[in-house]
């Protein structure tokens, strides 16, 4: 399994920011890193990083191949724009855009069938963890939005609490380990090759604290919002990653 340290630029970026990848380039690494931009910056970030070993991503993609879709992209056309992967589910997208379980997991087919790995979100918010029901949230995201085709080589799952994305705060160790090992059994559980899927932690990774959450059981890397904007930030975590 090769761990993974993923970018979540946002709508975030500019063709001058392509700039703050050059500090990721030309690196020998163990892990894997990805940067998702916004999807104007795709194909050009494509074009700058030729022949180095760092992937290039979308936000979001339509579940439908084409069609009457104004202002939405086609998996296939973030593959043709040189992405070899695709978040769906993130928290943001669920709640702005009222995405259920049912419509992410029809995105991640698309993405499957497009040839790109998909990274699927889950997550609880705040009131859902103070009310004791993570676990049970965790699971029925889990089942509802990872379709029956996902393989360890067309999906990782990413757990980002709600709660924890931009705020500065974070669970605790035996909480990302509680999420993470429970996410596994059900991988397993589900999966003939669901211990191999790759997990991602995100929500306030930051240089200070990357090493530490890298260390917990079933963290496979990040999923990195804020702090992968500059590599002043960035490149601290990948390096904590490819040492783990």
């Amino acid at each position: 399994m090769r761990k993974l340290a993923a970018g979540n630029w946002k709508m975030n970026g500019t063709l001058a920011s392509l700039a703050e990848i050059d500090a990721l380039l030309g690196a020998d690494r163990d892990c894997e890193v990805l940067i998702c931009p916004p999807a104007t910056l795709i194909h050009p970030m494509v074009a700058r990083i030729a022949g180095e070993a760092v992937a290039v991503g979308g936000q979001d993609c339509h579940a439908e191949a084409k069609g009457a879709h104004t202002g939405d992209l086609a998996a296939a056309q973030l593959a043709d724009a040189g992405a070899e992967y695709v978040i769906v589910g993130h928290s943001e997208r669920r709640t702005d855009h009222a995405e259920d379980d049912a419509s992410v997991a029809a995105k991640a087919r698309a993405a499957h069938q497009a040839g790109l790995t998909a990274i699927v979100c889950v997550g609880e918010t705040e009131a859902q963890r103070d009310g004791g029901e993570t676990l049970d949230v965790i699971a029925r995201q889990l089942a509802g939005s990872i379709p029956d085709g996902a393989t360890a080589g067309n999906t990782v799952v990413a757990y980002e609490p709600v709660w924890a994305i931009g705020t500065g705060r974070t669970p605790d160790n035996d909480q990302i380990a509680e999420v993470h090992g429970a996410i596994r059994g059900a991988l397993t559980a589900r999966f003939a090759d669901g211990n191999d899927f790759r997990l991602l932690y995100g929500g306030s990774v930051k240089p200070g604290n990357a090493a530490e959450i890298f260390a917990i059981p079933n963290v496979n890397g990040a999923l990195v919002g804020g702090a992968s904007l500059k590599a002043a930030d960035f490149a601290p975590i990948v390096a904590a990653l490819d040492a783990a």
